[in-house]
């Protein structure tokens, strides 16, 4: 159905795509109590009624999250095919968060409030104007005073070559076997001790039991595999725990870009991009659950603060210089995907956990930068910062 102008209906925020970074904001709009006054669209195809993904984090705290973390670990295993090294993470948990848990966290506060408004709509355009932007979707059009926009458009990183663009691309098995191998204290973060064939590979284990797990194949690398090929990985490496017999409950899969690209040049003066879409991905690690908590609330902080002013999106956004560690790693894992491995060894071999985690949520001062820095193979990073520097 089309609307003609005069059936146009109007909102003082659209959020275009209702994934994390999203539902993140807009819990914490309610939150703040500061925005029970604003109109606020939410617009997705996606229902989110299934339980989609897994995501994971470290904290120190409890957060706002903390009913819906369905398990903690206090112990990380890293491994390579030389070493394992059992990580104590303390002051740190590593926690899981089922997305069906969040999803209906925060639409159960949501459908509480008569502000706002979700309508399960695929956006097909948008069109920001000098006063306003205009939405359109399959069924309608809407216009806002400011858009949200989560939706991720992948020519914008991938049609570019000055940055380098790596996916984390994984399948997942939930399984529950027979044999009871899995150790429920302890998650298994990253073993390299699978066959690299030239790339960035590991299996990342969340152990719910001694019998039950989600099982991942991860790479760090430009291209997808055959699903086939995950799969078949998944199965030599429970073969290899000791696993002869199980059953697989859920499947998931997924690919998250990882590159520096600076998502925020799109951002103008009523659209902002928002989550992946943004660059709220941990761009050197894949990781969006820590850093879209932490800018969802810097960005409801910046519009609280700006509520009865005209403001300009262009000004949310701040570079630091983890983009540019995020960066240099980058370029190293593009032009030599296989040296993966050694560096992520290199950094938990002898670092300190809770150090890394610091570093990783770009919490650290300069001096703590340089300890995790020089944990890293030296001539990689030396000549990434001369290619970097010299581009």
């Amino acid at each position: 159905m089309r609307m003609n102008s005069s059936q146009i209906k109007h909102f003082d925020y659209i959020f275009t795509g209702t994934g994390l970074a999203s539902l993140m904001t807009v819990y914490k709009m309610i939150l703040s109590k500061n925005f029970s006054d604003k109109s606020i669209l939410l617009l997705d195809q996606d229902s989110k009624k299934t339980n989609d993904r897994t995501w994971c984090f470290w904290e120190k705290e409890d957060s706002i999250w903390n009913p819906i973390i369905s398990k903690k670990w206090d112990m990380a295993l890293f491994a390579n095919e030389n070493f394992k090294r059992d990580l104590e993470l303390k002051p740190y948990t590593y926690n899981k968060i089922n997305g069906l848990d969040f999803y209906n966290f925060v639409f159960d506060t949501i459908s509480n409030q008569q502000n706002i408004t979700f309508l399960n709509e695929k956006v097909t355009d948008i069109n920001e104007l000098e006063t306003h932007v205009f939405v359109g979707t399959e069924e309608n059009r809407y216009t806002c005073n400011y858009l949200f926009n989560s939706i991720y458009t992948k020519t914008f990183a991938e049609s570019q070559t000055k940055y380098p663009v790596l996916q984390q691309h994984f399948v997942g098995w939930f399984v529950k076997s027979e044999e009871e191998v899995f150790n429920p204290e302890e998650v298994t973060f990253m073993d390299f001790s699978v066959e690299q064939k030239g790339n960035t590979r590991f299996m990342y284990v969340l152990p719910a039991s001694k019998t039950e797990a989600l099982v991942e194949y991860t790479l760090f690398s430009e291209k997808m595999l055959p699903k086939e090929e995950y799969e078949n990985e998944i199965q030599i490496y429970l073969q290899k725990l000791g696993i002869q017999s199980y059953e697989i409950i859920e499947k998931e899969q997924g690919s998250i870009p990882m590159t520096s690209y600076p998502f925020w040049k799109k951002n103008t003066k009523r659209v902002l991009n928002i989550g992946t879409a943004g660059g709220w991905t941990k761009a050197s690690t894949g990781y969006t659950f820590k850093n879209s908590d932490k800018k969802s609330s810097e960005l409801v902080k910046f519009l609280g603060d700006n509520i009865s002013t005209s403001l300009s999106m262009k000004m949310f956004h701040k570079k630091n210089r983890f983009w540019f560690y995020d960066l240099l790693l980058l370029d190293i894992l593009y032009r030599d995907n296989e040296l993966g491995s050694s560096i992520f060894s290199s950094l938990f071999k002898k670092g300190t956990p809770s150090l890394i985690f610091k570093f990783l949520d770009e919490e650290t001062n300069l001096v703590e930068d340089f300890q995790v820095i020089l944990k890293c193979p030296k001539v990689p990073f030396i000549k990434a910062l001369f290619r970097v520097l010299f581009r």
